[in-house]
This record gives C-alpha cells, structure tokens and sequence, in this order.
C-alpha cells in the first residue's frame, strides 16, 4: 500500500483548533450556519491562511445568500492548501450548486487523489460521472465503493446499474446473480427485493433472454418474492406482444391475427386486441373486423372514436371501407328520431335507433371528410350535427378544427369560443381557444382567456403559464408572435422553452442518487434513456430551430434588430398589460418585505437564485454580436437526435454556410440530400452552394478547398448549366406547388429576369395542382420579398381559390373579422336584430 502524504505545516491545527475545526463540520452539515461563521472566525482569527477553513467559512456563506463572498473565500482556499481533498470537495460543491458539472467532477477528481477512500467523495463523484455520461469512468467508481462496503446492497445494484449504462449487460447480469447468490434470510414482501428481481428481469429481456426472463418472473412471482402485481401482468402482457411481433416482421400476418381473434374470445371486454387486429388485417377480413368495432363505438357514442381510427388511413383501401360502413350506417340511422318523442313516420328500423347514435355518427363523418381535405363536405355534416344538437361542445371544436384546416382562422378561433361558452368551468376549452386565438394573432385575447385559471397574483398569465412549464402556451405564441413579425418576443419565448428543457436536464442530477436509495430501479432506467433523448421532443425540435431561423434573419438583416431596439411599436392592449404585469411584480416583490425578516441562519442552499428578468421585450436578445453561434449552440442537439429530420440539415446548411464553415455546410447538405435528393429545400441550397462556391473571391487551402470542390461539381451532372438543371427539375415536378416555388427562387438567384421569376410563381394557381394554404403562403411571401408589383394579383387569385380560407382577405376586412372573433353567435344574432 502507499504511504499516506504527510500533513503539510500550515495545514497542522492546535489541538483546541482541530477540535474547532471538526466542530466547524458538524455544524455545517446540521446546517447551523451561524454558528459556523463564528467557528470558522475563530479559527482564521488565529491561521488567517488556513486554506480548509477558508474553504468552509466560504461554504457556509454560499449557503447564506452571501455567494460572491463565499466563491472568493473557497477559492482563496484551494490556492492556500492544493493538496487538501476538503478544499477540492468544497470547491465541488459550489460548482455543482452553479450547474457547472464537468469543473465540479474535475474538482472531485482532485479530491481523491488526496483521499482515494472517501465515501462522501466518490459518492457524489459518481452521481456526476452518470450526469456527464462518463460511463466507464463510473464502473470503476462503483467498484471502489464496493470494495470498501460490499455489505451494502445498494452498491452491489448501483454497480451492475454502472455496467448496464455502460452497455456491458453480461457483467450486470452476473453481478446481479452474485448477489443474488449471497442473499440470505430474505423477508417477506421485501419491496427494494423484489425491485431488484423485476430489475433483472427486465435487464434479461434487454438482452433477449425471453425464455430466462419468464422463468425468473414466474418462479419469484409464485414465492411471492415480486410482490408488484401490477408489474407482473404488464412484463407478462410485453412478453405476449414480443411473441406476436416475429410473425408481423416477416411473412405471416395470418397467424397473428389469429392468435389476436383467439385473445379477444378469451377477453370479450378487452379493446386492444380488437384495434390491433385492424392494424394486421387485410380486405375481407378488415372488413368483417372493423365493420362491428366502428358500429359499437358509434352506438356507445365514443367521441375518440375517429382519433383511434385515423391512423389506419394511410391504407387507402381501409380507409374507403370505413367510410363506407359509416355512410352506410349514417343513411340507416337518418329516419332515426330527432327528439326524445319518435316520430310516427319513422321507419321500425330507424326508431330503434338511439339519437345520439345517429348524432355521433355525424361527429364521425364531419371529422372523416376535414381529416381527408373536404371541408365543404365536412361543414355541411356538422351543421346537421348542429342543428340536432347545438349543445353539444365537440361539434363546436370540429366545427373550428375544419375551419383552421381550411384557413379561416378567425372562424376557428370563433367556433371553439362557442363552444367554451357552453362549459366555463372546463379549462380544457379554454386551453384550446386560447391556443385557436394565438394561430389567429390574437396574442392579447388569449392571454385573457388563459388568465381565467391560472394564478391571480401572478405578474401575467403567460408568467404564469412559463412557470409551470407550459409548453403549449410558449410555443403557440411564439409561433404567434413569429408570424405577427415581432421577432424579439418570438426569440424570448422560443428560448423560454431552451430554458425548460435545460432545467429537466438538471433535475435529473437529485435522482442519481434518490433511485438507488429508494430502489426505484426500473423507472430510473427509463429515466436515464429518456433524458438521453430529451432534445429529441418535438416542441425543442420546434423552437430550436424557429429560434435559429430567426437569428440568421438577424444575421442577413441587421436593420431589424436596429428597428426593433430603437423603436419598439406596442399596441394599445399590449401597452395595458405591460404595465398590469409591471404593477404586479411590484406586488409580488413587496410582499416578502411585510412579513418576518429573514433570519440569519437560514439555508439558502449552494444553487444559483433565479436570474431577473431585464429584458421582458427580448430587445437584447435580437441584439446580440453573435446571431450566428446562439444558433449553433440551439442546433448542436439536434444533429445527433433529430438526424432524420430534413429541416434540421436545411437549417444547420444556413447557419453554416454563413459562418463560412464550407465543409460542416457541405456535410449538412449530403445529410439532407441522402434523406430526399428531390427535397425542394434541399435542392434551393444545392444551387446555392454551388453558386457560392462558383463565386468565392479566393480559393480555399487543401484539403479543405479540394472537398468543397469536389462535393460542389457532384451537385450537378458533368456539363449542365445550374439554370439547365433548375428547368429540369421543375419539369420533373411540375404538379408540385413547393417545388415549382423552389425553382423560381433558384431562377431568382441566377439572377433571371423578374417576369420569368414570376410567371413561375403564378404557375403554381393552375387548376390541375393541388395548391394547399401553406405553399400559397410561401408563394406569396417570396413575391413579396423581390418586391413584385404581382404581389396583390396573387393574394386575390389565391382568395378565390380557397373560398373558406380568410388568409388571403384584405387587410381592412382581416380586422373586421378578428374584432367578431370573440362575439358569440347568439350575441351576434342579438347585434345583426338590432342593427336591423
């Protein structure tokens, strides 16, 4: 064994001082902090440079609020006494507090190399090695401690736990064994046991040891060593569905659904079973099975029942047999009574027949025809439903949901207002026309609605609302704000939902160590893999890259920024609720001052106080030196987690390409290319770094310019022009409106006459296309952007093509609509009698 260094002299205490300083210890961890302060006085009142002391005094001031004092002192410490593993500990601890992870492990680390054995140390080490991923350099970890206690269970299980994050499942699964091996005088309904069994159960199905797993649930679960029920029937029910996934993956369907109509005998009630044999059948016999599940959803009146049909859609022959039976069915319960009193006339068929079956028949088809793109078709279905039942809240929300669908927004918003006036108190109505007035703009009336039941004291709803961490809200008026064109309240919101995701990034740190006390074994597990593709959440993906979109608008376009910070414009409503929100910080900033003053022992704990917010308008934010690197920084995540995302590639080539970082560019652009080559998107940025690399004033050093070179002539077949290439890949999809729109960009680009440009754009209005809204949009937007004097001509053209939509309406007539957003229709019934 090696000898332990040598105290160095001025780390040496008298004996009353020793004593002291262990008195400084316990007093720190009873959490005494005054009294701390005063020992460690005492002490540094005699050995001002006594670096542990120095570290502790530091320490408890952190702890008291007095955070700036403190760091200075610890590390004031650390300079005096480098040798000392409480001054590293302590150094640790205060990163840790500040989230600073990889510095506080570095510290750690420092700390055992002066006390390799320490308990505390390693413990807390190993919590941050599995934060930072540093997988290997944890099982070593928590073999040392095993070594020093391998009395405890805990570190037996915290150690197969390392080697199965590590990837190594064999050696978990023996250490597991092992120490199942040395168990002895087990009780009963043991719970950390039995997890621990489940643990490994679990840990041999990972490892597709199906026949192991099974023998070690049943043989634990009938000595009652598993006492997790609940557990037992869902590991079995897995195991059910693992045997059924071989037959799917290959060649026999038909098994399957046997075994599948074989269960639903066996278990009349159960649903699953039923739906999932939807999924596997085919023809006849999807016909036969569906034709019984749709009719007795119908006739329970099952409002779902759509949501749970739809994704069978995407085969179309399923999907023209549902909408057969349901037509069928809804031409078989149409004499069916419309009131409670059935009418003589009616057929002995149709009066046996419920009203709310044939009601919610028309639900079905009403959402049937908007899912398919009808909405004429759909919105008479749900005026029949309406005038059966104009009372009934989930005919005003399909209503609004068609409408949106078809581009009247306002309508939308209207509809689902209407429907939250039959219900007040239910705050998912609320929620949603909250979230249908911010896709209408109508930023300020939403916030009022959403006021209606979040906190009364709070600075604002959306304050609120960021608080609980309501993704929802922040990325709806986000998105709001990014179409109204206020950039800066766009940026702030998006980077809220940044803020988010880094805050549940953090909190997992407390688990670590909570899930092994408790032996909370398998949720942890989850825990850990879904934390691992936490970024990889649609709402981050979302605000990612909107963020990173507006940062390179910021980049190309320093005037916004200028305009925004001199001169922010505010309407009216806006100008009202800033200063609400303003009088209510006040309040809440003054209400800590009326009661008891603090006391001055009080634990403020080592984590950072939350930061103030200066710039509620987000003024700084879109002012920032550097737009281009908080993009990279907001993209970084998502070129590991989202790598089958083509917006991901498109947006990483902007960024890059700007920064002058040609081959991180070209990498982005092969990404996109090898997901869909005929992208439009994809094929807009392979003209245009060809024609940036065509135009670049020097040429770049090897080998960094000979790949660009080569990746640039690979983008177009040897001896054709870029403007040749473009007109080929227009005619190769002239029936598809985004890809005609990114030709005549490309066209734009090679800089082409403007008529030429425009005449492509115009081409999209052709009968025989399928234009959506959100192309004509686009189309729209980019003749706005080179500045055509068609711009108005479009926007009409596109008015009468898409009746329903308001898009494409006025100005003038847009704020007549938004102002009737809110008016119910019986008001307006009220109003249109009066003006009469």
């Amino acid at each position: 064994m090696s000898k332990s260094l040598p105290i160095p002299a001025k780390r040496h205490l008298p004996s009353k001082e020793a004593t002291l300083f262990k008195e400084l210890l316990t007093l720190y961890e009873t959490r005494q902090l005054k009294k701390g302060l005063k020992t460690s006085d005492q002490i540094l009142k005699k050995f001002p440079e006594h670096g542990e002391t120095l570290c502790m005094k530091g320490l408890v001031l952190t702890n008291m609020g007095r955070r700036e004092e403190g760091i200075d002192l610890v590390k004031k410490g650390v300079r005096l006494d480098l040798t000392s593993h409480i001054c590293w500990h302590v150094f640790g601890l205060i990163q840790k507090g500040e989230k600073n992870y990889e510095e506080a492990l570095k510290s750690y680390t420092q700390a055992l190399r002066f006390d390799k054995e320490n308990i505390n140390i390693l413990r807390d080490a190993a919590q941050l090695q599995t934060q930072l991923r540093h997988f290997e350099a944890l099982v070593e970890t928590r073999h040392t401690l095993l070594k020093l206690r391998p009395t405890m269970r805990q570190h037996w299980i915290a150690l197969a736990i390392a080697y199965h994050l590590n990837g190594n499942l064999s050696e978990a699964r023996k250490t597991l064994e092992h120490y199942e091996r040395t168990l002895k005088n087990v009780t009963d309904y043991d719970i950390e046991h039995s997890e621990t069994l489940l643990y490994h159960v679990h840990l041999l199905e990972e490892m597709e040891e199906y026949p192991d797993a099974l023998s070690l649930l049943d043989t634990n679960s009938k000595s009652r060593a598993i006492v997790d029920r609940t557990a037992i029937m869902e590991t079995r029910g897995m195991s059910f569905h693992s045997s059924l996934l071989p037959p799917l993956n290959q060649t026999s369907s038909t098994d399957a659904l046997t075994a599948l109509r074989q269960f639903s005998a066996q278990l009349p009630k159960a649903a699953a079973p039923r739906r999932l044999a939807l999924t596997i059948a085919t023809r006849d016999d999807f016909r036969e099975l569906v034709k019984p599940y749709l009719l007795s959803g119908l006739t329970k009146g099952i409002p779902s029942l759509f949501v749970d049909i739809k994704s069978l859609y995407t085969d179309l022959s399923k999907r023209e047999i549902v909408e057969e039976i349901v037509e069928s069915a809804l031409a078989e319960f149409s004499g069916a009574p419309t009131s409670a009193a059935a009418s003589s006339s009616s057929s002995s068929s149709a009066a046996d027949v419920e009203p709310t079956t044939y009601l919610w028949t028309l639900y079905f088809l009403a959402q049937h025809y908007s899912y398919l793109g009808r909405p004429k078709k759909a919105l008479e279905t749900i005026e029949l439903a309406l005038a059966h039942t104009p009372t009934l809240p989930e005919l005003h929300t399909c209503k609004g949901r068609t409408l949106k669908r078809a581009g009247d927004l306002y309508g939308a918003a209207r509809c689902v207002n209407d429907a939250r006036l039959l219900d007040g108190q239910d705050r998912f109505l609320n929620t949603k026309c909250a979230k249908y007035l911010l896709r209408a703009g109508c930023v300020e009336e939403a916030n009022t609605m959403l006021g209606l039941f979040t906190k009364k004291d709070a600075a604002s709803p959306g304050s609120d609302l960021e608080d609980m961490q309501s993704l929802l809200y922040l990325i709806e008026e986000a998105d709001a704000h990014y179409r109204n064109g206020k950039l800066n309240l766009a940026l702030k919101k998006y980077l809220a939902i940044q803020k988010i995701f880094n805050e549940v990034e953090d909190d997992q740190y407390d688990f670590h160590g909570y899930n092994l006390r408790k032996f909370t074994l398998n949720i942890y597990m989850k825990l850990v893999k879904w934390e691992d593709r936490l970024r990889s959440h649609p709402v981050y993906v979302k605000a990612a890259l909107s963020a990173a979109r507006i940062y390179v608008t910021l980049h190309d376009n320093p005037s916004i920024a200028a305009a925004i910070s001199s001169s922010p414009q505010l309407t009216d409503a806006e100008k009202k609720a800033k200063k609400k929100a303003k009088k209510a910080a006040q309040k809440v900033q003054e209400d800590p001052k009326k009661g008891p003053a603090p006391s001055s022992n009080e634990d403020k704990g080592l984590e950072l106080p939350p930061a103030k917010d200066d710039d509620p308008e987000g003024i700084k934010l879109v002012t920032v030196t550097d737009p281009l690197e908080q993009a990279v920084k907001l993209l970084q995540p998502l070129t590991t987690l989202a790598v089958d995302d083509i917006d991901v590639w498109t947006v990483v080539y902007d960024v890059a390409i700007r920064r002058k970082k040609f081959l991180q560019a070209v990498q982005a652009l092969n990404r996109a290319r090898a997901l869909n080559i005929e992208h439009p998107e994809v094929h807009l940025r392979s003209m245009h770094l060809r024609q940036t690399v065509e135009t670049l004033p020097e040429v770049q050093p090897a080998p960094v310019g000979t790949l660009i070179k080569e990746a640039s002539d690979k983008l177009l077949p040897e001896g054709l022009s870029a403007f040749t290439y473009n007109g080929q890949y227009q005619q190769r999809h002239a029936s598809e409106p985004l890809a005609i729109l990114a030709a005549a960009k490309v066209t734009q680009a090679l800089r082409e006459p403007t008529q030429e440009v425009e005449q492509a754009v115009f081409s999209v209005l052709r009968e025989s296309l399928e234009l959506n809204i959100e192309a004509a949009i686009k189309a729209l937007e980019f003749l706005a952007e080179i500045k055509s004097e068609r711009v108005e001509e479009f926007r009409k053209a596109c008015d009468v093509r898409f009746e329903v939509s308001t898009v494409f309406k006025p100005a003038a007539e847009l704020q007549v609509l938004k102002k009737k957003t809110l008016v119910g229709e019986e008001e307006e019934k009220e109003e249109a009698a009066v003006a009469a």
